[in-house]
């Protein structure tokens, strides 16, 4: 045998280091200098905004959590990967075999040796940087780790408090996994070292040879390794009660009794198989650890797959419906828990479809209030109407709440007459414009939600720039909105001449109109841009220099950015997902945008999931919504927080409102000073408060189908209920060019009377439909969305949950029928045709469900628009409305005439739209069956004169043929849509209104005629009908 050559020790080099020239010296100085200012302009530009705000704590909190998550992420990593490395190298054999294969290494040796300590130090830093910002992440699961709340429940396979699943399991789950990566690393790291430096060799002759010290370092880092994954299988027992499933989530019958044991046994033969790996570091047999891996891989295949598969499909396929109830109802059980179900109310419904005379005379207050102004709809009329100037504009998409107008409360739709850079190219202006000059929004408008005026305009409670109306005097601009701009920089020592432009006083037009007034910002809404430094930081942070040369800042300079409410709240309460519906309110003399957080988990044994993404998704959903870095699934959700945004100077405040979540519990200590009591939120913010959508919309998903409690109904899915399509919004089209699926149908806030109330509420509610076959209601979800007026206490019916269930012997169209029945209905598509055959476009309103009468009411609002592009003036208006009830339908200018029509002359209440009577616009009913009806004429209101020679177009005489008069009835209707857009073009509002009166004239004429030509006769006036 050739005798072991001494290794050659490596070269440590030699010579006189070199010194660094100036220039160099200079070099790096600017270049370090460069990277800290890149570096400040986002950690001490974050750090003045969250300190402007006064939630330092969370900031530091979450950064010195990550901070040394990091720094034991990076030694876990880096620490065990280093020493292995360098134990191979220290611990190599002096003399290592010389053999043909060792002589083809030593070339490579040679060359390796001299990257040795570069790879040495460098492959853990970089695996040890990996590893910290790996565990950097999981910020949130170690502080939930390190406070953990009880939640009172047990899970019902091991018993433990569910607070193990949610606070603690995570992050074991996680040391588990990062440990088991970490040994492996270790284990591949040192094999390499040691194969190199000749502690493992092969020969052909020799076989596998491993030394001492290399056998030793080995076993170790492979009995850690299996122990670790002997620690997996263990607390992968508990991962099974959120296993997924076909029909359910949670442990099923093969999980439990045989992959439950499984892992258990696997376990065990981990431990058996580490302790192989120990007595091969003092028996120097490879067969040892052969036979331990052999164990391991054979446990594995046998014990935890093949045992369980054949479980699966010899006993538990053949009687699952048997076998699988008990976990089923768990599955149930928990997760109507999680979800706050426990505790809905099911009434049996069986819906009337009798409309008789006087059918709603006990649903007065609930007519009343129903809503006609479809805030998805009527935005372009605010737009129009009370946006004031073209840099200012509204929400495509409105708000909805309530506010008390003379001694009541009523429904109202609201939008925010907010800054916007994207409607009038503030973008192409100058940088003094758009980050000096134009700053903010100014106001609200608000309308009645159950009323129009004669035009079908909305009635506005609260207009004009400055405001005026019912919602009083208050703070009105709007620095910080959904649409403002990327930064602003306001504000100036007292005394200084105001930059930023407020409001113009009288014309609408830019060019005329009366004097412009400037402002000065007075709040403190953002860091101070006062100083050198913060402008130089602020430069870089907006790659802008002119906060830097600009000589509009001044020392009182403050600068304004991250506007956007949702932003602002997440930035300081980085636990909660946010609903994607924010929603403004005028309050305590201000004006607050209040966003409701969630606290969420995918921990809740049992508990199903659903995918918040999905499910928040309608066919209204804001498409402008910065809520969607909300968790992706969750199978436990609680509307934990209420938080506001005050629209003046940004400040947030966050409120508790579920305190008896265990989640916001572990929060609140880790956060102690960042959450308010709910006893601070005051008497009139408590009245705007309101049930969040998106957590309804992820509450019907699950009672969709955890309505059934059976197990075994459960089983057979026969009576599972889906959330129906929007039939009053097309279905989208797919690149191939195939029709795509329908947007489910939004949950609606409505002011109503439930059945087996007193007295109506603001409810939020939803209908349901079969999963599969006819589109009949199958159920009506409403929720007590009234928090009430009292400051720090919700009202105790607030969260009031109902679902109606209709039973399948009696159905009630669903949403889809009605609105088909609506277009098919006769005289209803022909007076519609004729509008669009004239220069307006139809636009179908929301689909209103009601259960009043003992039945189910359907109401719809129909608005007309111009369909000539240009001039600024097109926009919705309300002009009919549609009404169904059982078979019945009625269409006609106003609900309240609707609504006699279809209930036998007299509806027994009134709607509120009742004074609107001033209107020509043709109504009729129709039996949904036959489809016989009639449509009424209409006429002007009594109170009215009707118009002299000098005012609109005269009528022509009722001669000629049908064809003759319908021709002229469309020509005068297209005279007349012209007419309204000029009137409205130049502010001639007097000439408007006798345009839009022209208009239904014309109308009324033009179905006359077409009737006539379609041989249906003259028209009779329809029950109920003014005539």
């Amino acid at each position: 045998m050739p005798r072991p050559r001494p290794r050659p020790a490596p070269d440590g080099g030699s010579g006189e280091s070199r010194r660094l020239s100036p220039l160099m010296i200079t070099v790096i100085v600017l270049g370090a200098l460069v990277v800290a200012l890149v570096i400040a302009s986002e950690v001490w530009t974050k750090y003045l905004w969250t300190d402007q705000l006064g939630f330092t704590d969370v900031l530091l909190t979450r950064w010195v959590t990550q901070a040394i998550l990091f720094a034991v992420g990076f030694v876990v990593f880096a620490v065990p990967l280093f020493l292995s490395l360098r134990m191979a190298y220290t611990r190599r054999p002096v003399y290592p075999p010389v053999t043909r294969e060792q002589e083809a290494l030593e070339q490579f040796r040679a060359a390796v040796d001299p990257l040795r300590r570069g790879l040495t130090f460098g492959a853990p830093i970089v695996i040890g940087a990996f590893g910290g910002l790996a565990l950097s992440r999981r910020w949130q699961d170690v502080q939930l780790f390190l406070h953990p709340q009880d939640f009172g429940q047990t899970d019902p396979i091991f018993g433990n408090d569910i607070s193990f699943y949610v606070f603690t399991l995570p992050v074991i789950d996680v040391l588990v996994s990062f440990g088991q990566f970490v040994l492996l690393v270790a284990i591949v790291g040192a094999l390499i070292g040691h194969f190199v430096y000749g502690g493992v060799s092969w020969g052909q002759e020799s076989g596998l040879e491993v030394t001492r010290s290399a056998r030793r370092h080995l076993g170790v880092l492979a009995a850690i390794y299996v122990l670790l994954l002997g620690a997996g299988h263990w607390f992968q027992r508990y991962d099974l009660l959120t296993a997924s499933h076909t029909r359910f989530e949670g442990a099923s019958y093969a999980d439990v009794h045989a992959i439950l044991p499984a892992q258990t046994i696997l376990a065990i033969a981990a431990i058996v198989v580490a302790a192989l790996f120990v007595v091969w570091i003092f028996r120097s047999d490879w067969r040892i650890p052969a036979i331990g891996a052999g164990l391991m891989i054979l446990s594995t295949l046998a014990v935890g797959n093949l045992y369980p598969w054949a479980i699966q499909q010899f006993q538990v396929q053949p009687n699952e419906r048997a076998l699988e109830q008990t976990y089923i109802q768990h599955n149930i059980d928990a997760t109507r828990t999680a979800f706050d179900l426990d505790d809905v109310k099911e009434v049996p419904y069986a819906a009337s479809t009798d409309a008789t005379s006087g059918a709603l005379r006990e649903d007065a207050s609930t007519t009343a209030q129903i809503r006609l102004m479809d805030p998805n709809v009527i935005s372009p009329t605010f737009e129009q109407r009370e946006a004031n100037r073209r840099y200012w504009g509204f929400d495509d998409v409105l708000s909805v709440d309530r506010y008390e107008i003379d001694g009541e409360l009523q429904d109202t739709v609201i939008g925010v007459r907010e800054l916007r850079p994207d409607k009038f190219g503030l973008s192409d202006r100058s940088w003094v414009d758009q980050h000096i000059t134009y700053t903010h929004g100014y106001g609200t408008a608000a309308a009645h939600g159950n009323r129009r005026n004669s035009d079908g305009e909305p009635s506005f409670l609260q207009s004009g720039v400055p405001g005026e109306g019912a919602l009083g005097e208050y703070e009105e601009r709007v620095y910080f909105g959904r649409h403002s701009p990327d930064y602003s920089i306001v504000g100036a020592p007292e005394g200084t001449e105001p930059q930023e432009f407020d409001y113009q006083q009288g014309s609408t037009d830019d060019e005329q109109g009366g004097e412009q007034v400037y402002n000065t910002f007075e709040g403190d809404g953002g860091p101070s841009v006062g100083g050198f430094f913060n402008q130089l930081l602020y430069a870089i942070k907006f790659r802008d220099p002119n906060i830097v040369i600009s000589n509009y800042l001044n020392e009182e300079s403050q600068i304004l950015y991250d506007r956007n409410p949702q932003h602002r709240v997440r930035e300081v309460a980085p636990f909660l997902s946010l609903d994607s519906q924010m929603y403004p309110a005028v309050v305590d003399d201000e004006m607050v945008w209040v966003v409701d957080g969630y606290t969420t988990t995918t921990e809740y044994p049992y508990a199903q999931s659903v995918d918040l993404d999905q499910t928040v998704n309608d066919s209204q959903t804001d498409p402008n919504s910065t809520a969607s870095d909300r968790e992706r699934s969750a199978n436990y959700m609680r509307n934990s927080v209420k938080a506001t945004v005050n629209a003046f100077d940004g400040s947030v405040t966050l409120y508790t409102w579920d305190t008896e979540d265990p989640i916001l519990k572990a929060w609140s200590e880790v956060f102690p000073d960042a959450l308010q009591p709910a006893s601070e939120i005051s008497a009139e913010l408590m009245s705007h408060m309101r049930y969040p959508a998106d957590y309804f919309k992820a509450q019907r998903e699950i009672l969709a189908t955890y309505h059934v409690t059976d197990a075994d109904d459960f089983f057979t899915q026969q009576d599972f209920w889906q959330v129906p399509p929007d039939p009053t919004v097309p279905a989208p089209t797919n690149p191939d060019g195939t029709t795509g699926d329908q947007a489910p149908q939004p949950p609606m806030y409505l002011t109503m009377q439930m059945p087996e109330e007193e007295t109506p509420r603001f409810t939020l509610s939803s209908s349901f439909i079969p999963s599969e076959g006819q589109n009949v209601l199958t159920g009506f979800l409403a929720v007590d969305s009234e928090t009430g007026s009292t400051a720090g206490n919700p009202a105790d019916s607030y969260g009031n949950m109902t679902l109606l269930v209709l039973p399948a012997s009696n159905p009630v169209n669903g949403p889809g029928q009605v609105q088909a029945t609506f277009n098919a209905e006769p005289n209803v598509s022909q007076a519609l045709n004729l509008l669009q055959q004239g220069a307006s476009e139809v636009i179908n309103g929301n689909l209103l469900t009601l259960p009043v009468g003992e039945g189910l009411l359907y109401v719809q609002p129909v608005y007309l628009q111009s369909s000539q592009t240009g001039g600024g003036t097109q926009y919705p208006l309300l002009q009919m409305v549609l009404v169904s009830f059982g078979d019945r339908i009625g269409f006609a200018p106003t609900l309240d005439e609707a609504l006699d029509l279809v209930f036998g002359g007299d509806s027994g209440a009134s709607a509120g739209d009742a004074e609107v009577t001033d209107t020509d616009a043709p109504s009729g009913t129709a039996d949904a069956e036959t489809g016989e009806g009639s449509v009424d004429e209409g006429g002007a209101a009594e109170d009215e004169a009707p118009a002299d020679d000098d005012g609109g177009q005269d009528a022509p005489a009722a001669s000629g043929s049908a064809q003759e008069r319908l021709d002229q009835a469309l020509t005068d209707m297209d005279t007349a849509v012209e007419a309204s857009e000029t009137a409205m073009s130049e502010g001639d509002w007097a000439a408007y209104g006798q345009a839009q009166d022209d208009l239904a004239d014309a109308l009324n004429r033009a179905v006359e005629a077409n009737q006539e030509l379609d041989g249906t006769g003259t028209t009779a006036p329809s029950d109920g009908g003014e005539g």
